[in-house]
């Protein structure tokens, strides 16, 4: 994880704005702050953003529309800010490719656990792990770890979000084998993300979407009933 990562904070509440500015710069981060997209948008061509806290009930362009804009020219972790509780909100925003989700109020210490946690998802493997394969190959498609690409067959890179990518990842590394959502949550680094089981499904749905000929009828990555996923295809490593 960077140590002094750029957080942009988007929130149309200016107490909270400046209560996560000042205890953020307090653990060395560099922080900017929005109240609403114009000034996101203005914000982010200004500067190199690393992680994007982003409150869902914004004046004008609702959160989750910013969300799904972002995510059409930029991979960059988003975690989103809620006062709603439904979980049909959780579902979309996840849907919209944030990375994480956080219901207000929340304490600030929780959120700056999420924000590293995020941050640290690329950063690659310790030592212990320095001599796995980094390059695994299935059914035409290359997953390249070392550089955190996903490459379709005939050549074409697919954008994955980190979620997406840290859960691809763990399915493939455990080929063949049935992992139940919690086994996964764990492999993937999101056993504290969001709180419940349904993320998972989501970033599947999501990545069958992404990697499926038809999503509805999937080759690739298959459910258990009762069991949790497997990836089905044979794979060569590097």
């Amino acid at each position: 994880m960077k140590t002094d990562a750029h957080i942009l904070i988007v929130d149309d509440d200016r107490e909270i704005r400046d209560l996560l500015q000042e205890f953020f710069l307090k653990h060395g981060l560099r922080v900017s702050v929005a109240g609403d997209a114009e000034e996101m948008q203005a914000a982010m061509r200004g500067i190199a953003v690393d992680l994007v806290i982003l409150d869902v009930m914004l004046p004008g362009k609702s959160g989750l529309d910013i969300c799904r804009e972002i995510r059409a020219w930029s991979r960059v972790p988003i975690i989103m800010l809620t006062a709603v509780t439904e979980t049909v909100d959780r579902v979309v925003g996840l849907e919209m490719g944030a990375d994480d989700y956080v219901p207000k109020p929340f304490d600030p210490r929780e959120l700056l656990a999420r924000v590293r946690a995020v941050l640290r998802r690329p950063v690659m493997a310790g030592p212990s792990q320095r001599h796995e394969p980094q390059v695994y190959k299935f059914a035409g498609w290359t997953l390249d770890c070392a550089r955190r690409r996903l490459i379709a067959p005939g050549e074409v890179r697919v954008e994955l979000t980190t979620a997406e990518f840290n859960l691809l990842q763990a399915l493939v590394k455990s080929s063949q084998r049935v992992l139940s959502r919690d086994q996964l949550m764990e492999l993937a680094g999101n056993d504290n993300e969001y709180g419940y089981d349904r993320s998972v499904d989501i970033l599947v749905s999501r990545l069958r979407r992404k990697m499926e000929d038809d999503p509805r009828s999937p080759k690739l990555i298959l459910t258990v009933r009762g069991g949790g996923y497997q990836f089905g295809p044979d794979i060569a490593t590097e």
